[in-house]
């Protein structure tokens, strides 16, 4: 598995994040869930900083490198800020996890 960490500073950029946050939930959210390989993705936001991003969980290196939907980099204006990549060396899933992930977060609460 690969860990995929992409950072965006809004401050100098074309959108805000209550723009990106509708895009979510209008669009990107649909698009990403029939990738390929991507076996997680969470979006991530902190207002006060003016940052905005991701972590993917892909499946494999090869599943990394396919192409991806969505228009993320045309909203902001630029490419991101920060792009890291790591493998991962181990997993777990909480006992507690009795409700799916999917469609959480501050774009599904407005």
């Amino acid at each position: 598995m690969l860990v995929r960490f992409v950072l965006w500073n809004l401050a100098d950029s074309q959108t805000t994040i209550e723009e990106l946050r509708r895009y979510l939930r209008d669009e990107s959210v649909d698009e990403f869930e029939e990738v390929p390989g991507l076996r997680f993705k969470a979006w991530i936001s902190d207002e006060v900083t003016e940052r905005w991003g991701a972590f993917y969980f892909w499946e494999s290196t090869e599943a990394a490198r396919g192409e991806l939907p969505g228009r993320a980099r045309e909203l902001i204006g630029k490419e991101p800020d920060v792009v890291e990549e790591f493998d991962v060396e181990a997993t777990i899933e909480g006992a507690f996890a009795v409700e799916a992930l999917s469609r959480r977060g501050l774009a599904f609460e407005s």
